[in-house]
């Protein structure tokens, strides 16, 4: 059965029991800050799980598009993805426990054809909070008799399969869902598994379970039963109107019907493997690590293709979803160069993904250019930050002759350049970089990054790229230019800067007129002109501010400062990095000028140096 197949079914099968189907929304969640990405069926239907009534009724179903990116580090063991299709189920106060697990089980049993002596259930085990979930344990004990089958509950220490269980208990961590929030609807889910007859690693374990993860058994569904309401005091309280939540894996349920290994020997990954393996004279599942490059190649330029392929317009950039867009991207062409596929490859693979799903999902050949044209902007984007680390690379070791952790995470923070290639071209000269320097390394830039404010005033921005480093200068010198076009009450209230563009924050009472935004381009490009050098001077805050030095949140910034000064121009307490000279920017220009709070305008700007030539 294929996934075209399976999915007609599913729909199908519940629309027979009076399930209203759906469209898949979009990747992109309308007006939700918290995600970046729809990560599950359920996510655009949360307003109507919390009690509003949904226009198509109480019962519903559909299969939507979702990315999550919690799980690309586990891509390559032959079972997660980043994008998958979620067949979803609800229903909003309507049926419950004793019609979800009959369904369930007469459409994996039936539908699918899965031996039912293949199937396993897991059950949330119980605590303080909430019983074990005895409701879900006996009905499916009644599932199981009817096709001859004994199905006991497996004791919840030390679990073992060949006990001869057939359902098991775990705790929350593994067997419930929700609240979204502090408070709100949440409660137990019964997981269906599918054993592969795997032999089991003991790496894992000394005995094999569903929940191990030696790969023997694998998660094809979650039916989810929100039954308890968590108040304000933290206590569970039961609900009046009880809803059901069901999301399957298509990709993995088709895997399964097929008798494959792996989900990416199915046909929506097959060709894409089989070009890969073509393009590069390797066999996927020679070994671990050509099946695992092979698998992110064709795992993340799918998740590009549809993200790229989504009507809300994310493209590839720094921030958000733009950045997650732009790992997928990047990680891919990373590990399609370990497969030794040169060139430009990711337009013929997206190609082939939108041939094979535009029948289903036509937006993404209607964006088919769109698409096509910012994977291979992004290739080349790529390619040239490989080309300059190993510029970068070759001048550093000509000059040291060796290559340290340091030198590693250097090319790795200011040139982009991975770590998987700098070991390739230290290894072509006979070294061998030390990973678990690179990683402390790494570690201390994430924790710094994490520590804010104390991080932004004492240590400057955690990114010292030349983008933002003269990013960084422009925002000073768009202050000052303000200050003189608007008046001294600007000043700054926030700031994001990214290696494209700055976004800077001012109080000012109304929109900024054309005019005036004119004549502060004027200022900026005149100082630019002038080539005024730029320095700095540590001393006291208090110093500081007698030398008519800038400077905001001064109890963050600690007994010693630097005050950076621009010529004449500009004078700001700050952690730096800046260029030398302001002729090093060449240009400045504002792109946009808008509201971002109740008296405060945001603008967004860029500066031409970081123009390649």
């Amino acid at each position: 059965m294929t996934a075209k197949e399976l999915r007609s079914r599913f729909l199908k099968f519940f629309q027979g029991h009076m399930h209203a189907v759906l469209p898949s929304a979009s990747l992109i969640p309308e007006n939700d800050p918290t995600v970046l990405f729809t990560t599950a069926g359920m996510h655009p239907l949360v307003p109507y799980l919390l009690g509003e009534k949904h226009p198509a009724g109480t019962r519903l179903t559909n299969s939507q598009k979702c990315i999550r990116t919690q799980d690309i580090e586990d891509v390559g063991d032959s079972r997660h993805t980043t994008f998958f299709e979620m067949l979803g189920i609800w229903s909003l106060g309507d049926y419950f426990k004793k019609d979800i697990i009959p369904w369930t089980f007469e459409f994996f049993t039936q539908e699918l054809s899965f031996e039912p002596s293949r199937l396993y259930t897991s059950v949330f085990m119980g605590n303080e909070d909430a019983p074990r979930d005895e409701e879900s344990v006996g009905i499916w004990k009644e599932k199981f008799k009817s096709v001859g089958i004994d199905a006991t509950l497996a004791p919840a220490e030390n679990p073992n399969i060949d006990d001869g269980h057939r359902i098991f208990q775990y705790p929350k961590s593994k067997n419930w869902w929700g609240p979204a929030g502090l408070t709100g609807p949440c409660g137990p889910d019964t997981e269906i598994f599918y054993d592969t007859g795997k032999t089991h690693d003991k790496k894992f374990g000394e005995f094999c379970h569903p929940n191990c993860d030696c790969g023997r058994f694998i998660e094809i569904g979650n039916d989810v039963f929100m039954e308890f309401n968590k108040n304000q005091e933290g206590k569970f309280v039961p609900l009046e109107h009880k809803n059901v939540d069901v999301g399957w894996g298509l990709e993995r349920l088709t895997a399964m019907t097929q008798g494959k290994k792996s989900i990416f020997e199915i046909e929506i990954f097959a060709p894409v493997i089989k070009f890969l393996e073509d393009s590069t004279g390797k066999k996927y599942g020679s070994d671990s690590m050509t099946t695992k490059s092979m698998e992110i190649v064709a795992d993340h330029i799918r998740a590009a293709t549809f993200v790229l392929g989504d009507p809300r317009g994310v493209v590839p950039s720094n921030v958000e979803q733009g950045y997650v867009l732009r790992r997928f991207i990047r990680r891919a062409i990373r590990h399609a160069r370990l497969l030794g596929l040169q060139g430009a490859f990711i337009g013929k693979v997206a190609s082939m993904y939108i041939d094979l799903m535009k029948d289903v999902y036509p937006e993404i050949e209607t964006r088919r250019e769109h698409i096509l044209k910012e994977l291979f902007a992004e290739e080349e984007k790529f390619n040239v930050t490989v080309e300059n680390g190993e510029k970068e690379f070759e001048k550093i070791f000509a000059h040291a002759g060796k290559l340290t952790s340091e030198d590693a995470f250097l090319l790795y923070q200011t040139y982009g350049f991975p770590l998987e290639l700098t070991k390739e071209l230290a290894a072509e000269k006979g070294m061998k970089v030390d990973e678990e320097a690179f990683n402390a390394e790494f570690k201390k830039h994430q924790d710094l990054s994490r520590s804010g404010s104390a991080q932004k005033f004492t240590g400057g921005l955690a990114d010292h790229s030349r983008e933002s480093t003269m990013l960084h200068t422009a925002t000073h010198m768009l202050q000052a230019a303000l200050r003189q076009v608007l008046g001294t009450h600007v000043e700054q209230k926030g700031s994001n800067i990214t290696q494209e563009r700055l976004r800077f924050d001012f109080p000012n009472p109304t929109k900024v007129t054309p005019e005036q935004l004119k004549r502060v381009e004027e200022i900026v490009n005149e100082q630019i002109a002038l080539d005024l050098p730029v320095s700095f001077k540590e001393m006291t805050v208090e110093e500081a501010k007698k030398d008519g030095a800038m400077g905001l949140f001064e109890d963050k910034y600690g007994n010693k400062v630097k005050v950076y000064s621009i010529g004449s121009f500009s004078k700001e307490i700050c952690g730096g990095p800046h260029v030398t000279h302001t002729g090093e920017l060449k240009s400045f220009k504002i792109l946009k000028e808008e509201a971002s709070s109740a008296g405060i305008r945001r603008i967004k700007a860029i500066v031409g140096g970081l123009i390649q030539e």
